[in-house]
């Protein structure tokens, strides 16, 4: 909106540029168009009858013409302000029969339109002025109240179902949600088929996920099966900061979607406006609240002939209001849940399309190698495994490219350029042999799948267990398992070095996080038995969990602290026993890493083999 208004004045500046240069032209024409006579020779051509016609203009100035028709020659020249041309050539000598003759003319020359502007610049110039000032004020006024009329409109973008872009074909890796939505798009197409047998179709559907399962790519995709309209919005696109706005919006974009139906209504992070009245800062009357009961009471509205239906998105359905979720409005909640490996699988299928594969490229090894990704991070993958061909002048992605690229995702890019001394290297290399050393020798630890001295994010080092197969569960000894690998490294400083650093603070948190969660929340704690303790404080307003509730006694709390503390030495004295095994293996793990920065897990089990044979669990990161 700025660039076109800047271009319309640069518009104005140059027309005005151009009448002021043709001016100036017009004006050197002609004041040099002949070289000019005296009054002396005007008198002598006079006489003579020689001349024609004689124009007397403004500022004295005289044009003598001699000849008449094509013929005609112009010259100029002045005469004397003091006296009129006729008075001066009766002096110079002119007859008075010469001046009556018929054969001569001598009037006053009309202004050429160009004198004439020139003339009344100064008149004209601030009229002008003004008048452009006005004409923009004008405009202004005018977009403004265009503006404020349109300020209650629905910002939905729609569109229309005639070429759809996203089918169920493009949504990979949630078959069991694109079944729950099939009936909703076959009832757009054939809503007779229902009407007959008065059933009652849904009338909203809430898609429910972690962030990156491709609730708004399915939402897409039913509107493409369809073949119907499909109004997109974002919940915050409804709240402004005047009251009534977003209640406005909402009716508005109602009013559109019953013009168009059958349509779907979809409404990205429904959180912004869903949440739970009465919860707001500002009491039961914010704006915020407005919207939600201006769209509770639409929603009410709709009726079976209108073949509207209104699809939602949400990872946060915990803070909905209750009233949002009763039969009658979202009738449907359909979940969609991280992928398994087969779902993984189609998901890196659909998103390599159209991209050059090598031939070695198995994607179910990489789906395989990624538990816990989401269609976005495989999407990422799929990215960041072109960018790195690219950036090798590779024509296609090969494997190598993509198992990079996972490394890429999951610990983040390597930062090859820091510069470590020499004693650093050798206390980060034992640190992160000591993870590897003592998850390899546990068997109900994850695979270690490398281990580099290479700092990664905000990490000096990583060692990488990762998992052969989904789960969903963790047992006792599979957290016991990670609690001890955990301290693997701090462990290995103090055995080769007799002393510790700081590199442990992420390896510590983690452990006491993970031994206070099993003591509290998941009841794998002995002595206080399975109760959970303390109780999530949260506002729903604000979303967040600001403060945990103590729902015990002072005598609880110490006991949870004597829990947390046995679970801490217990994997600790579990790693120290295994490195003092494997302080062999401990040491030519170091010194290879010392020597090549990264071992792959060939390189790393050609060293140590897993005592345990092979190995499947979740996927952890030390």
């Amino acid at each position: 909106m700025e660039s076109k208004r800047n271009q319309s004045y640069i518009v104005y500046v140059m027309f005005f540029i151009a009448i002021i240069a043709m001016i100036y032209m017009n004006v050197q024409q002609e004041t040099n168009v002949v070289e000019p006579l005296t009054i002396s020779e005007v008198a002598h051509d006079v006489q003579e009858e020689k001349v024609s016609r004689i124009l007397i203009g403004k500022d004295d100035k005289v044009v003598v013409i001699y000849g008449n028709g094509d013929d005609a020659v112009e010259r100029v020249s002045h005469k004397e302000p003091t006296t009129t041309l006729v008075e001066q050539l009766i002096n110079l000598g002119v007859s008075q029969e010469a001046l009556a003759s018929d054969s001569i003319k001598i009037e006053a020359r009309p202004l050429t339109t160009w004198e004439l502007v020139l003339s009344n610049l100064f008149v004209i110039l601030p009229v002008v002025f003004m008048a452009g000032i006005l004409f923009f004020i004008f405009r202004q006024a005018q977009g403004s109240n265009n503006q404020a009329m349109s300020f209650g409109k629905s910002k939905a973008r729609m569109f229309t179902g005639e070429n759809p872009t996203v089918t169920f074909e493009d949504v990979a890796g949630a078959d069991e949600a694109k079944e729950e939505l099939s009936e909703v798009v076959d009832f757009l197409k054939e809503p007779e088929k229902y009407i007959q047998l008065g059933a009652r179709i849904p009338k909203g559907v809430l898609l429910v996920g972690a962030p990156g399962t491709g609730k708004t790519l399915l939402a897409k995709a039913v509107s493409g099966e369809a073949g119907v309209p499909f109004f997109s919005i974002s919940g915050s696109e409804f709240v402004e900061m005047f009251v009534g706005v977003g209640a406005s919006r909402v009716r508005d974009l109602f009013e559109q979607a019953k013009k168009h139906n059958p349509c779907i209504i979809f409404i990205d992070e429904i959180d912004a406006v869903g949440r739970q009245r009465g919860a707001g800062l500002g009491g039961s009357h914010d704006e915020r609240e407005q919207t939600l009961n201006q769209m509770l009471v639409e929603m009410d509205g709709f009726d079976t002939e209108t073949n509207v239906i209104m699809i939602a998105a949400t990872n946060r359905p915990d803070i909905l209001d209750p009233a949002l979720l009763r039969p009658g409005r979202f009738d449907r909640r359909v979940m969609m849940d991280r992928p398994d490996k087969k779902g993984r699988e189609a998901i890196l299928k659909v998103h390599s399309k159209g991209k050059p594969l090598a031939p070695d490229v198995d994607l179910s090894s990489l789906a395989g190698g990624t538990p816990g990704f989401v269609g976005a991070d495989l999407e990422n993958l799929i990215n960041e495994g072109a960018l790195l061909a690219a950036r090798r002048n590779k024509k296609v992605i090969e494997q190598e490219d993509l198992e990079e690229a996972i490394e890429r995702v999951v610990m983040g890019p390597e930062r090859k350029s820091r510069l470590i001394s020499a004693e650093e290297k050798r206390i980060i290399a034992y640190h992160e042999a000591g993870h590897a050393v003592v998850g390899n020798a546990i068997a109900e630890a994850d695979p270690v799948q490398k281990v580099t001295i290479i700092g990664r994010g905000q990490a000096g080092g990583v060692t990488w267990f990762r998992p052969e197969e989904d789960r969903m569960l963790q047992s006792r000894k599979k957290m016991m398992a990670t609690l001890a690998y955990a301290l693997g490294g701090r462990i290995a400083e103090e055995e080769v070095f007799d002393d510790i650093t700081s590199g442990a603070s992420s390896d510590i948190s983690q452990v006491t996080q993970m031994a206070r969660s099993m003591v509290t929340q998941l009841g794998m704690s002995d002595e206080l038995g399975l109760m959970t303790y303390g109780k999530k404080e949260e506002l729903v307003f604000l979303g967040r969990e600001i403060s945990e509730q103590r729902d015990y006694s002072e005598e609880v709390a110490q006991k949870i602290d004597i829990e947390v503390r046995k679970l801490v030495d217990t994997a600790y004295k579990t790693a120290k026993s295994i490195l003092k095994k494997h302080r062999k293996e401990l040491n030519a793990v170091a010194e290879a890493l010392i020597e090549k920065e990264n071992l792959t897990r060939e390189e790393f089990e050609a060293i140590f083999p897993p005592p345990f044979g092979k190995k499947s669990g979740t996927p952890q990161i030390q």
